[in-house]
């Protein structure tokens, strides 16, 4: 089973029938049907690592200021128990809660459901461990890696240049508009991509003012972290998605295998 990272962006992709949406629509045709996907978001960032093992998840809206009508969105896919307590035999030396309370957040649904509108494949999501450091994410990446062999779709979700902060309102519908400091983020991360040179993407806090604006803080990075872990031969790496939006952020995308 191939792996995906996806740049979500905003949560109002989720209704929005654009280019992004286009493009996760495309690459879900090249991806055989997954029994099961487990889902790494950005959003669901906490002390220790979980995954959700209910059987029926919740959808969260963890944002505010949108149209009424996000707020009511709904993506009932399934949960899997079964993959919640797999997904944790995987890495016997990292404790896994099995957790009852959160469900799916917009990391996960806004983007699931352009590539797979009926939800009706069951979604496990794991946490990111923000005690943790970015190798410790890869390596956990590297561990889930026998669920690709099983049938299971894995999805990290973020985005590699993501800076609230800095966001251009004024120029939200320009396309491929980024900062100078962002596209030189995203030409550095790409050419890492290329290379296969992840040492230099899991130290990326030592390369510079580009990637410390892009990244200032890790959770929206560390997913794309996970999903490179999961690379053996002779998998391929291709990109889609591969735009800066509203000067500081990138929705660049990433199929693996």
């Amino acid at each position: 089973m191939p792996a995906l990272f996806v740049g979500h962006g905003s949560p109002m992709n989720a209704l929005e029938d654009n280019r992004f949406v286009q493009g996760f629509r495309s690459i879900v045709k090249t991806i055989p049907k997954p029994k099961a996907i487990l889902c790494i978001s950005a959003h669901w960032y906490t002390r220790g690592t979980k995954v959700t093992a209910m059987s029926q998840p919740k959808t969260i809206h963890d944002f505010g200021g949108f149209p009424q009508a996000l707020h009511e969105f709904q993506y009932p896919a399934p949960g899997s128990p079964e993959l919640a307590k797999a997904t944790a035999s995987l890495v016997p030396k990292t404790p896994v809660a099995l957790d009852q309370s959160w469900g799916l957040d917009h990391g996960a649904w806004a983007v699931l459901t352009h590539l797979y509108p009926n939800a009706d494949i069951p979604v496990v999501q794991m946490s990111l461990d923000r005690t943790q450091t970015p190798e410790f994410h890869f390596e956990l990446g590297k561990q889930l890696e026998v669920l690709r062999q099983r049938g299971i779709l894995i999805v990290g979700s973020g985005n590699i240049v993501h800076n609230l902060r800095l966001v251009d309102f004024q120029n939200m519908e320009r396309p491929n508009h980024g900062f100078d400091w962002a596209v030189e983020a995203q030409n550095f991360v790409n050419q890492q991509l290329a290379n296969g040179d992840y040492e230099k993407l899991i130290d990326y806090s030592r390369r510079g003012r580009a990637i410390s604006l892009a990244v200032p803080t890790p959770d929206h990075y560390l997913p794309l972290l996970y999903v490179l872990g999961l690379q053996h031969q002779p998998d391929q790496l291709q990109l889609f998605n591969n735009e800066l939006v509203a000067g500081s952020i990138s929705m660049t995308s990433v199929r693996l295998g």
